[in-house]
């Protein structure tokens, strides 16, 4: 059994410097990291399989009801808990895009329709996919911003969608897992819940507040039905004491993924230009990553391996070749070094 995804370190045979996980490069707050450490002791108990003061305060953040929100052990977990729970028949999704929409609605039973993004049009999501929400399905799944091209839904467009889905009683799950890691921020769709009850968004403290150990994420709907289906398509006491404890702590630090965010912008700018210097083709990105294509470069991955920075191979998103690659905004010593080894390999 082998992961596609980024920050998989386990099996390497030295340390690296992993640029293949785009989480937030400060790290986690150290008040989350502290009550982490905290609520072992409180481990001899059952967690709260309610969550229900980490909801308070996630409802408190986001500005939605307590009970429009439900938590996961992560943000993937969750879409397999919404899929098994909704048993779509048809999803459409993009392509490219995060793996695990298509895998759980594969797992449950689904089929998936992919509409394409193309890299001429920066793999933007246009008006080209509401021809795609046709009444074959009765899922979309997107992801803004999406991973791993960094894209946002132009607005104009995501309202076309939302009022498409809501017409033809469409579930839309949108993925905001980056929301707070990308270019303007906001509050994303969650203001309008209430107006959309077929909306479902994804969240996660995973890559705002850099604890994807601890697996922590979570949903909002305004659906009344949903947090009572989700609950009973998986098992119980998803999120253990330790990652409440250290969601309840990020809560109160809105500031830690604006912090990176100052960071990121300048670093973004100057890793895209460096890359384009060595002959990279590189997508524009309201994200903390950036996707890039050296065309000839397949195997790139495993040769900055040897260098000690591990990036993330994309050939394995449909729709990109195995000349396509991803790489985090780091800090900024760290970007150097992932320059410095990328500048010796294309030497």
């Amino acid at each position: 059994m082998s992961s596609a995804h980024g920050g998989d370190i386990y099996g390497l045979s030295g340390p690296v410097l992993d640029f293949s996980a785009n989480q937030n490069p400060l790290g986690m707050p150290p008040e989350a990291a502290q009550a982490a450490r905290d609520a072992v002791a409180q481990a001899e108990r059952y967690p709260d399989p309610q969550c229900r003061i980490l909801r308070r305060a996630i409802a408190a953040l986001d500005g939605v009801l307590p009970e429009q929100v439900f938590c996961g052990a992560g943000a993937a977990e969750l879409i397999y808990r919404l899929c098994y729970a909704q048993r779509p028949s048809r999803a459409l999704v993009t392509a490219p895009t995060f793996s695990e929409y298509a895998g759980a609605v594969e797992a449950a039973g689904g089929e998936v329709l992919r509409h394409v993004l193309k890299a001429e049009r920066a793999f933007d999501v246009d008006r080209s996919i509401l021809a795609a929400i046709d009444g074959r399905a009765d899922m979309v799944i997107l992801c803004d911003p999406n991973n791993p091209t960094g894209r946002t839904i132009p607005a104009e467009v995501l309202e076309e969608i939302l009022l498409l889905c809501r017409e033809q009683e469409i579930r839309l799950v949108v993925d905001e897992c980056f929301l707070r890691l990308r270019d303007g921020g906001g509050a994303g769709l969650a203001p309008r819940l209430e107006e959309f009850p077929n909306l479902v968004l994804l969240r996660a403290f995973t890559k705002s507040h850099a604890m994807p150990g601890l697996r922590l994420g979570y949903c909002l709907s305004a659906d009344p039905d949903l947090p009572g289906r989700l609950d009973r398509s998986g098992p119980p006491w998803a999120v253990s004491q330790v990652a409440q404890a250290a969601g309840l702590a990020a809560c109160a630090r809105p500031d830690w993924p604006e912090r990176a965010m100052e960071l990121i912008r300048p670093e973004r700018a100057r890793l895209k230009g460096a890359l384009e210097a060595l002959g990279a083709q590189v997508w524009e990105s309201a994200a903390n990553y950036l996707l890039f294509r050296l065309p000839g470069a397949a195997g790139l991955k495993e040769r900055m391996l040897a260098r000690g920075v591990l990036i993330r191979a994309c050939g394995d998103y449909p729709g990109l070749g195995a000349d396509y690659y991803r790489v985090a905004v780091r800090l900024p010593r760290e970007n150097g070094l992932l320059l410095d080894a990328l500048g010796e390999v294309l030497s």
